[in-house]
């Protein structure tokens, strides 16, 4: 059993200076982005994703503003991507320098990965962040190798393939290392310690429903046995601090939430089939607003 995701690297060159605000460089790309897919994606009648009549093949339908109940009974699906540029916060790029951000992209469809970079290539000539400040695309990487120069795609990649089974190891202790603000929900409720089975519970639900929405269907596994084996894991350390973050939408003038806790925790007891759905949820990320950089995680083995 695998997921499959395409791990994307962006790379531009500023003409202009480009600041991004510290702590929310993964949002304010995500609203331009989305703003420059659907004008590039959309016909200029097109209200939105909710009444497309080209929600199959319109990439900003499909992977930016999907709706419909998703697998359990999700009102709102997951997007097909989730952005990486936590490094960029507090940033200024000077004209003339160099600079990336990462997109992990789960709908592997070509011609998802296209839109993908020309609306990259539109948004870095049209301006990043709040000073719109110019830059150029210089290419667009994936594990290695170079995919396209500027906005012309001149190959597919082989997609990054991870075997969610366990792979011989019988690790007992772990550290997790929550890299961005982080929010968990257990019976509708945000929790204030990552107590594994929540934390195992809610990387498995969005691998299953990624799976299932962008790829080859959910997991083929017991939820409810595999949450027993997790309820059995003792979380013997944990070093979390709560950050506090909110944006304004520029579309309807809310206010929304950014933060959540940051740190570390230690995990203890038989993680043998656990470790390579973390291992996958470095990628996927976990918990809420994850599509612009929130939660994501890195897990070591002791």
């Amino acid at each position: 059993m695998f997921f499959e995701l395409y791990p994307l690297r962006f790379v531009f060159r500023a003409r202009d200076s480009v600041h991004f605000p510290a702590g929310k460089p993964g949002n304010v790309l995500r609203g331009a982005f989305g703003t420059t897919l659907r004008r590039l994606a959309c016909p200029p009648e097109c209200p939105g994703a909710a009444t497309c009549t080209r929600a199959d093949t319109c990439a900003y339908a499909r992977v930016f503003e999907p709706r419909g109940a998703g697998p359990s009974g999700l009102a709102d699906p997951p997007r097909a991507f989730v952005f990486r540029a936590a490094h960029l916060g507090g940033c200024t790029i000077e004209p003339g320098r160099e600079f990336s951000c990462d997109v992990h992209l789960f709908d592997l469809r070509e011609s998802v990965l296209a839109a993908f970079v020309l609306a990259f290539a539109e948004l870095a000539r049209g301006g990043l962040g709040p000073r719109r400040g110019r830059a150029e695309l210089l290419g667009v990487w994936s594990r290695d190798r170079r995919l396209s120069a500027g906005s012309s795609l001149a190959r597919s990649p082989e997609p990054l393939r991870l075997d969610l089974c366990p792979r011989g190891e019988a690790p007992r202790r772990i550290i997790l290392r929550f890299l961005t603000p982080t929010e968990l929900k257990a019976g509708g409720r945000l929790v204030e310690r990552p107590d594994f089975e929540v934390l195992f519970s809610r990387v498995r639900d969005r691998i299953s429903t990624l799976r299932a929405l962008y790829g080859p269907g959910p997991l083929a596994i017991d939820f409810q046995a595999a949450a027993e084996r997790a309820r059995r894991i003792r979380l013997t350390r944990c070093d979390i601090a709560h950050v506090s973050l909110e944006r304004r939408s520029s579309r309807t003038g809310q206010v929304h939430p950014l933060g959540g806790f940051t740190g570390e925790a230690e995990y203890e007891g038989d993680l043998a089939e656990f470790l390579p759905y973390l291992r996958a949820g470095q990628f996927t990320g976990v918990g809420r607003q994850t599509v612009w950089g929130k939660g994501q995680i890195s897990v070591d083995v002791l």
